[in-house]
């Protein structure tokens, strides 16, 4: 059984492999949607050194379409029944239904990766509380397009009138306020500044990142999920690298890895795990050095 508190509280970065049984996600959409695959590829970030499988069944790409409550609840489950008997397994489940989440903690899983960060389904806080699971709850001020009976998330969503840090981390101390209220116990909660949503480019991200010791100052584990974000193909485009392969992006995510390790991140997200794996414990010796 996993030791919640010492997952909460690990005194080194761990790494978040993520599976997307999507049609539709940004970098992998349609890889895993068959269930043997999904399995496999679970197992196979497991065995590269994946400390948590990430499973989300609805993209959140902008513009993405939302999944039907049935479907998402088929694909969850049947990736957590198909994983949670790994040695080791520890299943984070990346979802804004609270039917999803319970379903999947029914089944094992020991994280709630909220995107919505308890906004969009109000009942999710809720059955967190009642499982006292780990809970992420991740900055997000835009919406799946007809999450709210519109065709389109929220307008214009990037514009941070105290700037980018200050904003994201007071507004994400709110939702972390609403979660408590909710009935989550406090050492159950990590942070996500969310890069990415809500945040289209290179100077809503880089300050998020140079700024991980304001979330870290908040008292709560910081997520950062950078992999593949469009972010770092501006990044590439900046540094003269026109047309950037994933492999360039992948480096890029990896040197990010290293750098959130060193900056004593709770957790980095990402898809290419053997790459981040090398990355973190490197950073992790280098830190050792330079205390």
């Amino acid at each position: 059984m996993t030791d919640l508190n010492a997952l909460h509280d690990s005194s080194r970065t761990l790494v978040m492999g993520v599976l997307n049984i999507t049609e539709d996600s940004f970098s992998d959409g349609g890889l895993w949607l068959d269930p043997a695959k999904a399995r496999r590829h679970g197992a196979d970030m497991m065995a590269d050194g994946a400390d948590i499988i990430d499973i989300g069944a609805e993209s959140t790409r902008p513009g993405a379409k939302r999944v039907s409550e049935e479907d998402e609840l088929t694909r969850i489950t049947g990736a957590v029944t198909a994983l949670i008997d790994h040695p080791g397994a520890v299943l984070s489940i990346d979802t804004t239904r609270a039917s999803v989440a319970a379903a999947a903690l029914d089944e094992g899983a020991q994280i709630i990766n909220d995107v919505s960060g308890g906004r969009l389904d109000k009942e999710l806080p809720h059955v967190v509380a009642d499982h006292d699971c780990l809970y992420i709850v991740q900055h997000w001020r835009g919406w799946l397009a007809g999450s709210h009976g519109g065709a389109a998330p929220d307008a214009d969503t990037s514009h941070y009138e105290h700037g980018v840090l200050n904003d994201v981390r007071d507004e994400l101390m709110r939702q972390v306020d609403d979660v408590i209220a909710a009935g989550v116990r406090p050492e159950r909660i990590v942070i996500d500044p969310g890069l990415g949503f809500s945040k289209p480019g290179i100077e809503h991200n880089l300050p998020l990142l140079a700024g991980l010791a304001a979330f870290k100052a908040t008292g709560y584990p910081v997520l950062i999920g950078q992999s593949r974000k469009r972010f770092i193909g501006a990044m590439l485009a900046e540094a003269g690298i026109e047309e950037p392969t994933m492999d360039d992006k992948d480096n890029v995510t990896a040197a990010l890895s290293a750098l959130c390790a060193e900056h004593g991140a709770w957790a980095v997200r990402v898809h290419d795990v053997r790459r981040s794996i090398a990355a973190v414990r490197a950073a992790t010796i280098w830190k050792q050095y330079a205390a």
